[in-house]
């Protein structure tokens, strides 16, 4: 796990070295959103924020805003320097690195879609995903992992579809004719697909190496943002601002 999260350091440090940001006595704050700060009042009442389990960290830079989704979350006041040398041993620190990460790279106006849609916008989001991936590759086998329910619901209409979820109250449920499977069965789902949507929490959470790899991956959200840019994954968002 350490080899991407030390990728993503270097090139981080790299980039705000040549800017001359790091010697510059910065304070970034990350807060933990309530849920109608973060999705508004979207239609339904089935994403992970609603449920309780999860929020969104947020981290301010010179008015430009980065988040990342956590089950580990509160207040958090360093310097960026300090920050992107973080020990990531758990969730919290890991969120606070990404939350900043892409707020930085926000003001930098290096990467965009770094605050997570509202109201409508997943519904929206779910169908232009359906869009882009009948355009970019046709009839595919997919394997998503997070349960994000406008996804699942407009994926599983138009792809042979499997799903992998960490949350004990989804697993083994049917969501929109797809049973919501459990992470001892992330290597079978991925071995079948051919294409991985990866939510973007998986660099939060640690879980991300077990999906850089052989196979196609697209990642979603707005978690990814500055870690994609860095790293040159592909990342769709399509409703975040």
């Amino acid at each position: 796990m350490n080899n991407v999260y030390d990728k993503i350091r270097v090139k981080g440090l790299e980039l705000l070295e040549d800017r001359n940001l790091l010697s510059q006595p910065v304070r970034v704050r990350a807060r933990a959103l309530s849920t109608q700060e973060a999705i508004g009042n979207p239609e339904s009442d089935d994403f992970p924020l609603q449920k309780g389990k999860e929020k969104l960290m947020q981290a301010e830079f010179f008015g430009a805003k980065g988040q990342a989704f956590t089950d580990q979350y509160g207040n958090f006041d360093g310097l960026v320097e300090d920050i992107l040398n973080f020990d990531l041993k758990n969730n919290f620190r890991r969120a606070v690195f990404t939350a900043t990460l892409n707020a930085v790279l926000c003001h930098l106006k290096q990467v965009e879609k770094t605050v997570h849609c509202r109201d409508q916008g997943p519904t929206d989001c779910a169908a232009e995903l359906v869009r882009h991936l009948k355009t970019a590759h046709g009839d595919i086998n997919i394997a998503q992992i997070g349960f994000q329910p406008r996804m699942v619901e407009s994926l599983a209409a138009n792809f042979s579809l499997r799903v992998i979820d960490l949350d004990l109250d989804n697993i083994g449920t049917e969501k929109f004719n797809v049973t919501i499977e459990g992470p001892e069965k992330t290597q079978d789902a991925t071995q079948w697909a051919d294409l991985l949507l990866v939510t973007g929490t998986t660099l939060v959470n640690g879980t991300i190496t077990e999906f850089v790899g052989e196979k196609p991956v697209l990642f979603y959200g707005t978690t990814i943002a500055g870690a994609a840019y860095l790293m040159n994954w592909d990342r769709f968002c399509y409703s975040s601002e």
